[in-house]
């Protein structure tokens, strides 16, 4: 994944975007995402797939899709699609944030979008096979100059500049004992680049604990929130491996995902998958 910029700084650049510049096109970094998002298609190990197309209609109409905003001055999207019996969420949002990072890294801005959204627009494009599905699509294009009234209000109504403090989100050894900044080490970057990570609605389900030279992941769900189609709140904590994982690499940590599981999860938490860190 070459960046050409620090992934740190592309993390904590990122935001949603939904207004986008009608006028303008980056033929070649498009060309460059395009590449890159058939190069995540070879790296995936179960069954999902991306593609970058275009959406029947005119750039300069405004359409509502899903809860998540209004999409004005772009018809080009990422499509991210599943197996519908042998979905893994957080793979596919561990891949779908790596191709938003590379966006983000080629100047493009991008949104995620999951719920309830006109899959149907999408559904042909995709040529989706009977047992496909799409869980999340995103718009991507050159950013708007002038930031919208609307966007403003969205994201201060999605509450996407706030943040749960580390008490909330890490531990060490056990969820009744909060991870200090200090007690993290030389993770304190990565886990902060964990914290700053996008979620349906903010939601931030994730919770680490740390665990000596281990870190493992949890879902920490919110009721009712969710459907019964596609596990986003799963998703979320793929996001959140991926900062995990690309901070981690970046400052030299090096360590791999292990799919051991512990012997039982923290009250109502469910156990993902733990970073185990090498400190040979």
């Amino acid at each position: 994944m070459d960046l050409q910029k620090p992934v740190i700084q592309i993390i904590k650049e990122r935001i949603s975007c939904r207004s986008f510049d009608k006028n303008k096109t980056d033929d070649a970094a498009l060309k460059k995402l395009g590449v890159y998002i058939d190069e995540i298609n070879g790296e995936a190990k179960s069954k999902v797939r991306f593609m970058l197309t275009s959406k029947p209609g005119k750039n300069d109409s405004t359409e509502k899709l899903g809860t998540y905003g209004v999409i004005s001055g772009t018809n080009l999207f990422i499509i991210g699609v599943v197996d519908k019996e042998k979905k893994n969420e957080a793979e596919f949002g561990y891949l779908f944030e790596k191709i938003v990072l590379f966006a983000t890294a080629l100047g493009l801005g991008t949104c995620w979008l999951g719920g309830t959204f006109k899959r149907s627009d999408f559904e042909q494009k995709a040529s989706l096979a009977e047992n496909e599905y799409i869980p999340i699509v995103s718009p991507v294009g050159v950013k708007k100059g002038k930031t919208r009234l609307l966007d403003m209000a969205m994201r201060a109504g999605a509450g996407s500049n706030k943040r749960k403090p580390w008490s909330e989100l890490f531990f060490e050894t056990i969820a009744e004992t909060p991870l200090t900044e200090e007690k993290a080490g030389a993770y304190k970057t990565v886990l902060e680049m964990v914290r700053i990570a996008p979620s349906a609605s903010n939601k931030q389900p994730w919770r680490i604990i740390k665990d000596e030279n281990e870190f493992k992941f949890y879902i920490c769900r919110n009721d009712g929130y969710g459907s019964a189609s596609y596990d986003l709140q799963k998703n979320d904590v793929g996001i959140a491996m991926c900062h995990f994982e690309l901070a981690a690499k970046e400052l030299g940590l090096k360590g791999s995902w292990q799919g051991k599981t512990p012997k039982c999860a923290p009250g109502a938490w469910e156990y993902v998958g733990t970073w185990l860190a090498d400190i040979g």
